[in-house]
Parts: C-alpha cells; structure tokens; sequence
C-alpha cells in the first residue's frame, strides 16, 4: 500500500487577503485603453495608475498613505498628446518613472516628494526614436538610467536616459508586433515575445538572437515571458483551442518544455509577477476576478500549485511592489495592486507564522535601489549581480534623489520643433517689432522726437501742452517712467508718456502754435 507524501514548502500555506476599505484608494477613473499592459505600477514611496484624460494621456501619482477617496482635482502627471500605455517605476530612483505612449514618445518624470498644486506637465527629458505606438517599457536591473522600450514598429531600442541618446536599437529581430520583453537577473540578456509566435532570447549588446523557439504556445493570442532566478523561461499563453496556458522553458534546449499546464478556457491575457526571491509566480488575467500564484523549483513537476485569491469583481489591471516596499513584521511576501473600474485595492499576500520575530527564511537578501553598474559600463560588456540589501530591520526608502540629465550633441542631431521656433520668433527686440518698416510723412510728422529725458515732458506745466491732462501725462503711469525711457524707440516714449493719441494731440497743437507765431 502507498502512502502519497505531501510536498515539503515553507510556501504551500501563502493566503490572499484584501485590504480594509480604508486602504484602498477610492474614485481613480483608471484607463479604458485597449492595450495589454497593467495599467499600474508601484514602489515603496507611490503608486501610479493611468487614467482616463480629456486632451492627450495621463497618470496619477499618489503616496502610498493617501488612502481614501481621491480628490477629482488632484494633480496628474500630463504631457502626452495620446493615450499612456505603458508606465514603469526607475528600480534605482523611487522618485523617477517613465512613460510610453501613443503618440510614439517616452517621457521620464521626476516626482517630488510633496504633493504639487497643479499638474506635472514638464518631463525631464523627451525620448523620441520610435515611428509607432510605444507599449513596452522595462528599466535595466543592474545598470544606471538604462531604459527599454519597445513599440508597434517592431523595433526595441535601450536608451541612456542620463544623456538622452540611444544605446542600442534592435530593428530586424521581429518581424510583428512584439508583445511582452523582460530581462534577465543581471540585465544580460532579454526574453521576447512576438505576434508571430515566436519566443526569443536577445543578447541585446551582440545584437543577435541565442536561441528561439517557434509555437511555445500555439494559439494566436499574445504570450507572456518572465526569467526565473534559475534562469528558465515562464510562459503564459494559448493553445490552439484557446486555453490558456503556461509552460516553463530551458534556454538551452528549447526542443521541450520543463512543464507545460493547462488551466483554462479564458480571452483574458495572463500577465505574470514573479519574485525572484520566494521564487513564486502570481497570475493575474484581465478581466479574471482571481489571482493564482505557483511556486517553481527543481523538482518535478517544476511548476507547482499553490492557490488562488478569489474576489468578485473583475480586474482591470495590476501591480506588484518590489520586495523592499512589504511589512516584514506580519510575514507578508507580496503585495498586488487590482485594479477596479474607479478605485485601487490592495492585495496582500502572507505567510501564516506564530512567531514576531524577523523570518530569515521568508526574506533573504533582496536587491536594493543603488546601481551595481553605470551605463557606459554596461555597454562596454560587463556583467554585475543586482545590490543587495537585508530587510532585517525594515527598508527606509531614499531621500529625494534628482536625476540630472546631461545632453550630448541633441540640438545638433536634428532641428529644434515647431513650437519652439514660434517662440523664439517672438522673443525679438521690442525696438525691432515697434518700428515701422517703411516711416512715411505721417509717421515723421506725429513721432517727432522726446527730448533726452522722459522725466522733462513729464515736469512740464500743463498750461504748455494742453493735451498732456487728457493724454494722462501726469497719471500714475507716467510717473514710473524715469530716465532709462530714453533707450526706447519712439513708439514706446508715446506709451509711456501717455499714449500715441495724447503724442499725436501735443504734436498738432504744437504745429498750429507755430503757424499762429
């Protein structure tokens, strides 16, 4: 007789739980884009969410503390003239997050500490580059102001957001839309995926393909790709009766699958969150009212089942807080963001222990926010492992850190936009706009020359200029003018000394006084 033996995990008891209605965040009118992105992203220090905007695309920026109802004024991060589709937290900066969108652009955003009055329209830098829609962004793990982006024109580019150039661009690795890129653990290689059914991996600096596997899934919908910490390959996607699936794959052989699952019978696309160090996969569809997360080890069958959070209403997007942003004194492992039609709920994940002292086991090292590479490094070939910190006595996130952006030779690479040479063209000397181009008889005869100082027309009795009371020499206008008038052209001594019908009333007095003499 056998005796099944349950599997052995410090994680098989994990449980989902919601926060109370006074955590959540209330009346946020999340976005209605039909794209597949999450839709929110967070870090120890804010939660962002894009929203619905009139007049372009927007985000919101909220402290993690303001929970509660949201104001309808509250300021928004606007700068785009399309929908955002993509945003994503900088994992070195926790005041930094970038932003794609529909109108081909990336904008990086510095966010202040204090709550600003009105809304944040300036970006740090612009990133143009793309000739299509921008839907992917993912930042470096390990190297300084290194960002990816990737669009509808089938091209990834790696940009140096310190000085604004591209790095790396990507152009004939796929010949479709490319829907989900992720990095590896240390940033030296890139998991894609392709409308073309393909699942890739990129040495993006030998700017080659290592290995790809045509059909990992075989239904038409978008697949998903993650690296694991042991550096397979977690999939989400179809089968050609459109299930949904997963599989896990080994890079270096990609001619079967590790494990491959069937689940079940949903249009909803399954954006996967893995962390790296409980080495636990969260599943959350779009559209699903329900979170099933796995657990990946070395034994088989590899991806094991864990549970699934269930709730009741639909979600419509998601996000993950990276590790250094949980409560390590309740055993809390993970923490998801849903999404509703008009508010954020926070789930929280945790494991059941008795004890209240520090879990060593639940929390080792994590990666921290200091870079363990600077962008030139990376460039040159060289490879680091993420920085890590201990969470033993908590994680104080970061003073406000600006990133300052230093641009090489942009203005000469191409022309400045419209919009700036319009206000250049106004910016032209007063005198240059004032004078006519062509001065005629009239023109010479009603702007005759001030005397030297403003100050003398100003002084003089009124019984001498008869117009000067109507003109409004002596008003409190005319009394600001002092000396320095003498600088400005004809046309602005007539301003200032009460008008061009008060000049024009003294000039003709003035010749009739001389006709009667």
């Amino acid at each position: 007789m056998s005796r099944r033996v349950v599997r052995q995990s410090k994680f098989r008891h994990v449980f989902g739980q919601a926060a109370k209605a006074d955590q959540a965040y209330e009346d946020i009118r999340v976005s209605k884009v039909t794209w597949d992105s999450s839709f929110c992203a967070v870090n120890p220090k804010f939660l962002a969410i894009i929203v619905e905007a009139g007049g372009g695309g927007a985000f919101i920026v909220l402290p993690l503390a303001k929970t509660g109802r949201v104001d309808k004024n509250y300021p928004l991060v606007t700068g785009h003239t399309a929908p955002v589709l993509d945003i994503d937290w900088c994992p070195h900066n926790d005041n930094v997050i970038a932003s794609a969108s529909d109108d081909t652009t990336i904008m990086v955003w510095q966010i202040p500490d204090y709550t600003p009055m009105r809304n944040i329209t300036e970006p740090i830098i612009t990133l143009e580059g793309h000739s299509k829609r921008v839907g992917i962004l993912s930042w470096h793990p390990t190297a300084r102001n290194v960002l990816l982006s990737a669009g509808g024109d089938n091209v990834i580019i790696i940009w140096n957001v310190g000085t604004g150039e591209v790095l790396l661009s990507l152009d004939d690795m796929h010949p479709d839309v490319i829907h989900s890129v992720c990095w590896n653990n240390n940033g030296s290689l890139l998991a894609t995926t392709c409308k073309d059914k393909t699942l890739r991996v990129v040495d993006p600096r030998k700017g080659q393909v290592v290995a790809e596997r045509f059909a990992a899934h075989e239904g038409m919908r978008p697949m998903r790709a993650v690296f694991t910490r042991q550096g397979h390959i977690f999939t989400t996607g179809f089968t050609r009766m459109s299930q949904r699936e997963l599989g896990l794959w080994d890079p270096n052989n990609f001619e079967e699958p590790v494990a491959l699952q069937e689940m079940d019978t949903s249009n909803g696309v399954l954006l996967p969150f893995y962390d790296p160090d409980s080495s636990i996969i969260y599943l959350c569809g779009k559209g699903d009212s329900s979170i099933r997360y796995f657990e990946i080890t070395d034994e088989a069958p590899f991806v094991h089942y864990l549970n699934t959070f269930s709730s009741k209403e639909p979600q419509r997007g998601m996000g993950f807080m990276p590790k250094r942003g949980l409560d390590v004194s309740k055993c809390e492992i993970a923490r998801l963001y849903k999404l509703h039609e008009r508010k954020c709920e926070p789930i929280i994940m945790t494991v059941p222990r008795k004890s209240d002292l520090f879990q060593d086991d639940l929390y080792p090292d994590t990666p921290g926010p200091e870079p363990a590479l600077e962008a030139d490094e990376w460039l040159s070939g060289q490879d680091a492992e993420p920085v890590l910190i201990s969470l033993r006595d908590g994680y104080v996130p970061p003073k406000h850190r600006e990133l300052r952006v230093t641009k090489r030779n942009i203005l000469d690479a191409r022309p400045p936009s419209g919009t700036r040479r319009s206000q250049s063209a106004s910016d032209a000397p007063l005198s240059v706009r004032s004078a006519p181009l062509h001065p005629g008889p009239l023109y010479k005869s009603l702007y005759r020359p001030l005397p030297d100082t403003a100050s003398s027309v100003l002084r003089a009795p009124a019984a001498a200029h008869p117009g000067g009371a109507a003109g409004g020499d002596q008003g409190p206008s005319g009394a600001g003018a002092g000396p320095g008038a003498t600088h400005h052209g004809p046309g602005e001594h007539a301003v200032r000394a009460g008008g061009r019908h008060g000049l024009a009333r003294r000039a003709g007095d003035r010749s009739e006084s001389g006709r009667q003499g």
